[in-house]
């Protein structure tokens, strides 16, 4: 796996309970938690996007979308 460089999400506050994002080569999107960095989620955009928006609706099955 090639080496990601990890971004802080604007909307985690300082401190814990923060929300990294980085994007692969292969255009995925990963996103990962501070309190559990080895838990990484991949997601293509569609996905990511179905993903924001369940969360915004409180729906998340069926969003495709797998950790490793």
């Amino acid at each position: 796996m090639p080496v990601l460089t990890w971004q802080k999400s604007t909307f985690s506050p300082d401190g814990s309970d923060c929300v990294y994002v980085a994007t692969a080569p292969d255009g995925t999107i990963h996103l990962r938690e501070s309190d559990d960095p080895d838990v990484i989620l991949r997601a293509s955009r569609p996905q990511l996007g179905t993903l924001i928006r369940a969360v915004k609706n409180r729906r998340l099955s069926g969003s495709g979308l797998t950790a490793r």
